[in-house]
């Protein structure tokens, strides 16, 4: 019987909202928006809810858990009131909004929700206020009073001067003849209105705000005895063309017009759907270069990327945005759509001219300026805007831009600038075949690279890929940044220049003075073959300084005894190749003797075993060299370290026999023994 009792009770807990009420469907955003301003207006009494003003305005907003801490919409400071949630009124003598309103028909609710001008407007007609306080159901998008002395005169002269068919006409384009909810309020639906079956746009957004043709709700779902009232912060107006028709015939829009049908868009923006087009006028045209304009107007795919980047995959009305958010275009990149006070801003620019354009099938923005993405641009263009200038003019004074300029399918690899602040190179015939050497054939995405492939360069060389944990290095050289696409090749942003492989490890070692004594103990060694053959290795090269600071005695020793020789040389060569831009905090890697070598990198310094490198990278058709000035000896040369190693395994085995010790007496006997073998250990 307990049992059943407490499963009922369980049952009970899992149906019950968080008010201990029976959970019913999830909650839209706005009803989302309104709790939490409801939850921040609890401590002023019931039914108090916290509204935040822009300082300077009259435009309030029920505030969300982002907005609230932030103190501030469309990045203008705001003040916190605190005023009666929809629905509810002040008592006199008591604390908060305890009284629910009084229910009456719609007419007079229009009064209680202030819009007292649409209550005036609705007596001039003949026959609307016997409908809003007759029976019915009905819902009235009612503009507040602010909204109808913000019409311009001459519109609002053309309703009043015809009451009963322009006034009356406009009021019932407002209504809906059945009760909808906030709940009911879907993004993107349309609703039909009581004035020749007019379609009302609905936008409900994530942030809570909703819209009804591109007006913002200011107070909704108030409650009548023949319907529901919503407060609007406009006057709203039928809604006719599509955004193709509007392109038709608006005069700023001439070059666009033209760009649409050259692309064959113009059938999407006549079609079903709901669109946000961030519409460029002719000026925005005017701004591009005409060499990069007339390319772009010329090539169907470029310019169809170009305008599949100016239209937005849903509607967004300029009064849904408070603050930044991220927008998909058609072409797939983000645009960062956000808002400084009164304006609207792309990308952090203020290039909005003209807003909340509506079409049937969605939204048109004015911008003056355009959108091009990078799948539209070329090498050249697309490193104008990447940091990576130097290199794109040293290419310009070596005779290869055109490379950049041109329709080959081509990578480029571009150093960052930082790379030349000790100043850019001169040109001659060998920087001219390394700069060659930085452009690769075909055009490379970073995700499609993979460890052991090579990649040809129009300098002849194959380049390899290192693929690390957190690294994708091509040769001595990582990208610094994701790579960006053009409209025939791609830019990858690079950590420093490249240095291709001019032989094998042991030409490299050969060609440098600094490692004759280095050869030599590699000779002695055997090991020649090993370093020329095809591998992937990569060689600590100790310097001739380093040899020169052992001992005499232990150097010499060490020289004439070629199997302790190798030992020590194949203990500085690594089993596979690994760049300093792939080492991260530390990587250990094996070497050809057996034991690990710790390779770590802080601040831009190499340390192998805790000693730095004096140079690094060396690149190698089967490795890469780093020049060291010590000799490393393995672990198993290393005295203190092998007392350690024994001392280590000791207190493991002391541990162990403690923790056994609790079970067994025998362990406790045990446990001196090992107690003293770990001191000993230790001196």
């Amino acid at each position: 019987m307990v049992l059943l009792v407490r499963l009922m009770a369980l049952a009970l807990a899992l149906a019950l909202g968080p008010a201990g009420t029976l959970a019913g469907p999830a909650k839209s955003p706005y009803q989302l928006v309104l709790q939490h301003s409801r939850l921040r207006g609890r401590q002023h009494g019931p039914n108090v809810c916290a509204v935040q003003k822009v300082i300077g305005t009259n435009k309030k907003y029920f505030t969300n858990c982002k907005q609230w801490y932030q103190r501030k919409i469309c990045g203008k400071p705001t003040v916190i009131s605190y005023e009666c949630c929809p629905g509810y009124e002040k008592v006199p003598g008591e604390k908060g909004c305890p009284a629910a309103l009084p229910l009456s028909n719609l007419y007079e609710t229009l009064g209680v929700v202030g819009s007292t001008t649409t209550q005036l407007y609705t007596d001039r007609t003949e026959k609307l206020r016997p409908e809003m306080e007759g029976p019915g159901s009905f819902t009235i998008f009612a503009p507040s009073n602010e909204a109808w002395a913000s019409l311009p005169a001459e519109v609002l002269d053309s309703l009043v001067s015809n009451v009963n068919i322009e006034l009356l006409n406009a009021l019932r384009y407002h209504m809906v003849d059945r009760r909808v909810l906030t709940d009911e309020l879907k993004h993107g639906m349309a609703l039909t209105s009581m004035y020749q079956n007019s379609n009302i746009q609905i936008h409900h957004y994530p942030n809570g705000i909703v819209t009804v043709n591109c007006a913002r709700l200011l107070k909704a779902d108030h409650h009548a005895t023949n319907g529901v009232v919503h407060l609007i912060d406009k006057v709203i107006s039928t809604i006719t063309n599509n955004i193709q028709q509007i392109i038709e015939i608006e005069d700023t829009f001439e070059t666009l017009r033209a760009a649409v049908a050259a692309s064959g868009l113009n059938t999407l923006l006549e079609g079903d759907g709901q669109f946000t087009l961030l519409a460029p006028t002719n000026e925005a045209f005017e701004k591009i270069p005409a060499e990069t304009l007339n390319r772009i107007l010329g090539d169907p795919e470029a310019l169809r990327d170009l305008l599949n980047n100016h239209i937005l995959k849903s509607a967004m009305c300029a009064e849904a945005i408070v603050a930044g958010l991220s927008m998909e275009t058609l072409e797939g990149t983000t645009l960062e759509v956000g808002c400084s006070g009164d304006m609207l801003t792309i990308n952090g620019k203020a290039i909005i001219s003209n807003k909340d354009i509506l079409a049937t099938n969605g939204v048109i923005h004015f911008i003056d300026e355009l959108l091009i993405p990078d799948s539209a641009k070329t090498l050249s263009e697309l490193a104008v805007e990447s940091d990576v200038s130097t290199v794109t003019d040293l290419l310009r004074q070596a005779g290869l831009s055109t490379h950049l300029s041109g329709n080959e399918q081509l990578t480029l690899l571009a150093p960052l600038n930082s790379v030349f602040k000790d100043g850019a190179p001169r040109i001659d015939a060998q920087m001219k075949n390394l700069l060659l050497n930085h452009i690769v054939k075909g055009k490379v995405a970073s995700k499609d690279l993979y460890r052991g492939q090579t990649l040809d360069t129009l300098g002849g060389k194959k380049l390899r890929v290192f693929v690390y944990r957190n690294s994708l290095c091509i040769e001595n050289s990582c990208i610094a940044a994701h790579d960006k696409k053009g409209r025939y090749g791609t830019l990858f942003t690079m950590d420093r220049m490249l240095t291709p492989p001019m032989g094998t490890v042991m030409d490299v070692l050969k060609g440098d003075n600094r490692f004759s004594m280095l050869v030599a103990a590699i000779q002695s060694a055997g090991l020649t073959e090993t370093l020329n053959r095809e591998g992937v290795y990569t060689v600590f090269a100790p310097t001739n300084e380093a040899f020169q600071a052992m001992p005499p005695e232990e150097l010499n020793k060490l020289l004439g005894n070629a199997k302790e020789l190798a030992n020590i040389l194949k203990y500085h060569i690594g089993d596979d190749i690994l760049v300093s831009g792939g080492i991260g905090a530390l990587v250990r890697l094996k070497s050809l003797q057996g034991d690990k070598l710790e390779v770590s990198s802080k601040n831009n310094i190499v340390s192998v075993n805790k000693e730095p490198v004096a140079e690094t990278d060396i690149m190698a058709t089967n490795g890469v060299v780093y020049a060291i000035t010590s000799v490393l000896q393995p672990p198993a040369n290393r005295p203190q370290e092998r007392g350690d190693e024994l001392a280590d395994s000791a207190l493991e085995i002391f541990k162990q026999a403690s923790v056994f010790s609790k079970a067994s007496q025998r362990s406790v006997r045990l446990a001196p023994v090992y107690q003293r073998l770990l001191e000993r250990m230790k001196h």
